[in-house]
């Protein structure tokens, strides 16, 4: 045997080397064939299969793959699996740096545990000390009841973690399996939640649990599947129907997102001209203020080729929320849905705008605003849901936020709705309107009955007169540029306008900068 200087035999660096490569394989591989084809009967990718949809074909680095746990006792002696039941690492989605964390549901059902936990917290600190998003595939069985309470203060990190990187960098967790208890608290703390119907669950306390204590019997995918985050709860941004498409939407997510709070979105060259007239909305919205219409056209209308990417499209839905393109630059619209529930403002419309508009604050999002809203929602069950403050949480977003901000008011804006949808008095840069914008404290109707109700009561024909006063008040106080003329409108400008100005508007408040007083942070409504 040939002998080197230091007395080592010359092939043990191969030898090694070959070790190495059987870990890694290992280590790779997962528990077995078995528990592969139990997680594709249910309908699963694996966790290598999942990363590699995520990420930029060969882009993936793995971190501390050969981690095990080294808990004592309850049989886990015998048990030492690499990765310890999560795949985390870094790669590439369009070329631009993501990190993630992944459950392999394969080894100990994906549960957390003190090795598990510090692989997460490990990848997390890797993302915010890099300045690039985290996103967390989710496929986990909760704590780790053989460690106890090294399991529950691994949570703890990640909560932490969650918290200290919101507004930093974008946290977007993918459900795609359980995530019961302490667990779900992590998704709820992150910026996005997608969820794939039949295998996803999220809740709390499980069926079991509730038909112990309340009698109720419920199915987990009641209880806290897809479509009961995405449609009842609004705990979830999307739901989808295979894993596949949930994370091909992701990638397109991530394409919208700037990696950190000190960049801006990516610009992407638009073919899409920034000065095309948009003729088809003088048609697409009806003048009387009553008549309902479909605002997804109107967005697609003015956005890039059409495309806009909806957030939480199945909860609110008085209310849209979307991020799309302008002549290639991304943008945050807000804007009344007049065909559900007539655009009006209630709790869950309201809760829903507002985190929207703090995210796109965040994260250097210019936010344009499409208003055509009759008010806040009347009724004994909104006022004791706590409507006020609720409704308040959107004024504080809108107030608070510093990026670009355009508002376009298309036909009404009634009341405190009208203030709370970006107005011109609450800090939006831009205001326009069309030819059919009414804005007032209330609609015509409703403000001729409380300012002449005596004198229609009165009268000899009392539906004649309120007609007649109905009239004299929206020919005096809500013609489309009484507005204008006190300054509170910027102009009133032709619909097919509508994309030209709001460009314009937005190049020139690229350079946009607000000083901020001196604070800790604010209390917003609760």
């Amino acid at each position: 045997m040939t002998i080197v200087d230091d007395g080592r035999p010359a092939d043990s660096m191969r030898l090694r080397v070959t070790e190495l490569a059987r870990l890694r394989e290992e280590a790779h591989g997962g528990p077995g064939p078995q528990a592969t084809a139990a997680q594709k009967a249910k309908g699963k990718l694996t966790v290598r299969e999942r990363v590699g949809l995520l990420f930029d074909e060969g882009s993936f680095t793995e971190i501390e793959p050969l981690r095990r746990h080294r808990a004592a006792g309850f049989g886990m002696e015998a048990k030492k699996p690499y990765t310890d039941g999560v795949v985390t690492g870094w790669g590439t989605v369009d070329g631009r740096t993501v990190f993630v964390y992944a459950h392999d549901f394969r080894v100990f059902g994906g549960a957390l545990g003190e090795a598990h936990a510090a692989k997460i917290h490990k990848v997390m600190d890797l993302a915010e000390a890099a300045g690039a998003p985290i996103v967390g595939l989710c496929d986990g069985a909760g704590a780790r009841i053989q460690e106890g309470v090294t399991a529950l203060a691994g949570y703890g990190g990640i909560f932490q973690r969650n918290v200290r990187n919101s507004g930093v960098i974008p946290q977007i967790s993918v459900i795609l399996g359980p995530c019961a208890g302490g667990a779900a608290y992590s998704p709820a703390l992150t910026d996005f939640v997608f969820m794939v119907r039949g295998t996803a669950q999220m809740f709390i306390t499980g069926p079991d649990v509730v038909k112990a204590v309340t009698g109720e019997v419920i199915s987990h995918d009641a209880l806290g599947g897809a479509d009961a985050h995405a449609a009842v709860s609004g705990v979830a941004s999307l739901a989808y129907d295979d894993e596949e498409e949930c994370l091909a939407d992701l990638r397109h997510l991530l394409s919208l997102l700037p990696s950190n709070n000190r960049e801006l979105p990516p610009h992407l060259p638009s073919a899409d001209p920034p000065g095309r007239l948009t003729e088809r909305l003088n048609d697409l919205v009806p003048a009387d203020p009553n008549r309902s219409y479909d605002m997804h056209a109107v967005i697609e209308e003015i956005v890039d080729d059409g495309d806009c990417f909806e957030i939480q499209p199945l909860w609110a839905t008085n209310i849209i929320c979307a991020l799309a393109r302008m002549d290639g630059h991304v943008v945050g619209i807000v804007a009344n849905q007049p065909a559900a529930l007539a655009g009006v403002l209630d709790i869950h419309a309201s809760e829903k705008a507002a985190r929207f508009v703090a995210l796109c604050d965040a994260f250097n999002i210019p936010l344009v605003t499409l208003v055509d809203v009759p008010g806040f929602l009347p009724g004994v069950d909104q006022e004791h849901g706590g409507i006020i403050r609720h409704g308040a949480k959107l004024l504080y977003a809108y107030c608070n936020a510093t990026v670009p901000r355009v508002q376009v008011i298309l036909r009404k804006a009634y009341g405190g709705a009208y203030i709370v949808m970006d107005s011109r008095s609450i800090g939006a840069d831009v205001s326009l309107a069309w030819p059919t914008n009414e804005i007032a404290v209330m609609g015509a109707e409703g403000a001729a009955n409380v300012i002449f109700r005596r004198e229609i009561a009165a009268a000899e024909d009392p539906e004649a007169v309120r007609a007649q006063k109905v009239k004299e008040y929206r020919s005096e106080l809500m013609h489309p540029y009484y507005a204008a003329e006190r300054g509170l409108v910027d102009d009133v400008i032709d619909p097919a306008e509508t994309r030209h100005r709001i460009i314009g508007a937005l190049a020139m408040l690229r350079a946009k900068h607000v000083p901020l007083p001196s604070r800790k942070h604010g209390n917003q409504p609760q």
